[in-house]
């Protein structure tokens, strides 16, 4: 279970205005919960137990469309497996685009994921954490926030940053938003991040893509070939810019499968988490 839930940020948060704007939570008939109009961002920590606690961290981007957070089964359920194997898990309740409580909406998560990777790495000795092997997890929108956390690293969205490092140590994509192109955005979360009218250059800029660098941290994608929300081809095309630029990738398709799937894909024995630790022993993130 978490063990504490922290602020963001300490004083003022950055980008934001007065709003009439509250948050709102929401129960699903299956249990599940979805959070919209985040105004308070925050971290929800999941230490790993002390006897198997190896030092590695991720920050967990919950999906939604950058409409709404999935938080429990794109969230809790991911960082309790996490602990599982060692991992200490932070859930990040970030801010979704929205004009009347942001000056930019479009740069808002992307500072709350940056803000939530120099947060942990701050406070890695009290978590237990390496600050070298701090990473960023993401599902569908929230996988499109932590690429572009992956991708945009000479983008800071602070107004004043330290010198604390905000690039993650490895990237974790499941069924992740990539491009904001015509042919395979996700209309919704592009809508949502940009507004109904993009120009070209916002376009280019957040279809990440084609931002990889070499500088792109080691990445490990899931994708299901059925996917009718968001194209498979967004993981396809973020593992061929990987590729190009000699960047470590590992992919894992499905034939089927859908969106939206969590920890879960119910048409397949595989199971997706299993491949994902056997990624974090290969490169060493589950050594104490």
């Amino acid at each position: 279970m978490a063990q504490s839930t922290i602020a963001l940020y300490s004083g003022t948060i950055p980008n934001s205005k007065p709003s009439s704007v509250q948050e709102t939570s929401v129960t699903l008939p299956n249990g599940g919960v979805r959070i919209s109009n985040v105004v308070q961002p925050t971290l929800t920590v999941f230490r790993a137990p002390a006897a198997t606690a190896n030092g590695t961290a991720v920050i967990i981007c919950p999906g939604g469309g950058y409409a709404r957070l999935s938080i429990d089964h794109e969230g809790y359920d991911v960082a309790k497996r996490l602990n599982e194997i060692g991992i200490t898990a932070f859930v990040l309740k970030y801010r979704l685009p929205n004009d009347a409580s942001q000056p930019d909406k479009t740069t808002a998560p992307l500072l709350d994921a940056q803000q939530a990777l120099r947060l942990v790495r701050q406070r890695a000795a009290d978590y237990g954490v390496n600050p070298a092997r701090v990473g960023i997890m993401g599902f569908s929108a929230g996988g499109h926030l932590a690429a572009t956390a992956g991708t945009h690293l000479n983008q800071s969205a602070a107004a004043a940053p330290d010198r604390t490092s905000v690039r993650p140590d490895f990237l974790v994509l499941i069924y992740p938003v990539i491009s904001l192109s015509d042919s395979l955005m996700h209309a919704g979360s592009r809508t949502n991040l940009l507004g109904a009218s993009p120009s070209a250059q916002q376009i280019r800029e957040y279809s990440n893509e084609l931002q990889v660098s070499a500088q792109t941290p080691p990445t490990f994608l899931v994708h299901a070939q059925d996917d009718k929300s968001v194209p498979v081809q967004n993981s396809l095309r973020f593992y061929e810019a990987c590729l190009r630029r000699n960047v470590p990738a590992e992919m894992h398709l499905y034939p089927k499968g859908g969106h939206g799937f969590g920890l879960t894909n119910k048409t397949t024995k595989d199971d997706w988490m299993q491949r994902l630790q056997n990624w974090f022993d290969a490169n060493g993130w589950l050594t104490k």
